[in-house]
């Protein structure tokens, strides 16, 4: 199965990647019951992607590298709009950003120097999985989301999600680089 690109569990991952510009096109014309469809979908993909791998024993290279590339594709697109229509605090989004490109920066590097490629980390799952509930909370046009301060709430659950799993990624790059850990 390694070296086999289109399989269930990569083409739910593609999904994700080709669903972001449906999502911003759709949420910024308004039709907010198809933006979050999509936002479901995407959620539901990303859970199901790698479930469907180890079901049907479809764990491939390609899948470590196209999941978490997805989630990375994913959170930035949307988070960078949210920005840009004043949605989203600059200091959250330019966290959310940098982190990921350095945790990829950090996956190339023990690629290419030490032939390991590593998986997502539950610590990043969770991570993903509170942004995404800020994201929903954010779309979702129900009242109930407006009177309570739950922007608020999942705003900082997810930077102190991302801040441990940022730590945690850092600290498994670290122990592959001295060779503690693979």
């Amino acid at each position: 199965m390694e070296g086999r690109i289109f399989n269930l569990p990569n083409s739910l991952s593609f999904l994700r990647i080709l669903l972001i510009p449906w999502f911003l096109y759709s949420y910024h014309d308004g039709h907010l019951k198809i933006a979050i469809a999509i936002m479901i979908v995407a959620v539901l993909s990303d859970w199901f992607d790698g479930r469907v791998a180890r079901w049907t024993n479809e764990v491939s290279e390609m899948g470590k590298i196209i999941d978490p590339l997805a989630d990375k594709l994913c959170l930035a697109s949307v988070a960078i709009y949210f920005l840009v229509v004043g949605q989203l605090p600059l200091w959250f989004v330019l966290f959310v950003v940098f982190r990921d490109i350095l945790i990829f920066i950090g996956a190339v590097y023990v690629k290419f120097r030490h032939s390991v490629v590593t998986t997502s980390l539950w610590p990043g799952k969770w991570a993903v999985g509170f942004v995404s509930m800020l994201f929903i909370v954010m779309v979702w046009p129900h009242p109930f989301f407006k009177l309570y301060p739950l922007k608020e709430l999942f705003l900082y659950l997810s930077t102190a999600a991302l801040v441990y799993s940022f730590s945690q990624y850092c600290i498994r790059f670290y122990r592959i680089h001295k060779g503690l850990d693979y």
